[in-house]
């Protein structure tokens, strides 16, 4: 049997915001979705924070400063979806690296 979820749970884009913004970002994205997609914080540090969704599910997101933007890694099994719309609503870093049309990298 083939898990067609493996290449789908690890994302990743380039942004122009600070690590610090992306994750604030983060929070008040996943905070306001409505029903089975709204996820809340759980634990945060100064590059990653994971949230708690709809039956347990984690979402968990990383920042790295790299030249010319920050890297912004999102981690989930149910919410990729939501991870990959998150991702897509940041302000994208241009200078190689990331998508750039506006889309986010999806890692195998």
């Amino acid at each position: 049997m083939t898990n067609h979820q493996r290449s789908r749970t690890l994302q990743q884009t380039r942004t122009t915001l600070t690590g610090t913004q992306a994750l604030a970002a983060a929070k008040e994205f996943f905070s306001r979705r409505s029903g089975i997609y709204s996820a809340f914080l759980e634990k945060e540090g100064p590059t990653f924070l994971t949230l708690r969704g709809q039956g347990g599910e984690e979402i968990a997101i990383g920042v790295a400063a790299e030249a010319g933007g920050t890297a912004v890694t999102a981690s989930s099994y149910m919410f990729d979806q939501q991870v990959a719309r998150f991702l897509a609503s940041l302000p994208r870093a241009n200078d190689g690296g990331g998508a750039a049309d506006g889309s986010a990298m999806v890692i195998a």
